[in-house]
């Protein structure tokens, strides 16, 4: 979300799989990429939030009894087996960003957007970011 004409706020949700710092990574390639779409070259990241959503929960078990009979008396073994392990939730990550124009005031201590995306930087930048890692 641009709150001026030179800073943003960009947030990221990821999997909980990914983990605080796959959040981070997102967010970090996500204020890359919108910095040069909105024709700037460098920024500074200003602020950050995060927050763990992630839960484990585990769903119900079932019991089973097996039992034999004879002679007049009973025998009986009962099993628990646990539910399955549920995880869900995300971890979220939010940025504040100021972009710098090549040359501006200030840009020689920001960070070069397209060297945070690497050699493929025009392909991300169509893409957007889908994953964490």
């Amino acid at each position: 979300m641009r709150t001026s004409a030179n800073t943003m706020i960009v947030q990221t949700s990821a999997a909980a799989v990914c983990g605080g710092q796959g959040a981070l990574a997102a967010s970090q390639r996500l204020a890359a990429i919108e910095t040069i779409r909105a024709g700037y070259d460098r920024y500074i990241i200003t602020g950050g939030e995060a927050q763990n959503n992630v839960r484990v929960s585990q769903l119900p078990g079932s019991y089973n009894t097996e039992g034999t009979y004879g002679r007049g008396s009973y025998q009986a073994t009962t099993t628990y087996q646990p539910g399955p392990t549920v995880v869900s939730g995300s971890h979220d990550q939010g940025l504040s960003i100021v972009m710098f124009h090549e040359g501006e005031p200030g840009a020689q201590q920001a960070v070069g957007a397209r060297e945070v995306l690497g050699p493929d930087w025009e392909e991300k930048v169509k893409k957007g970011v889908s994953f964490c890692f």
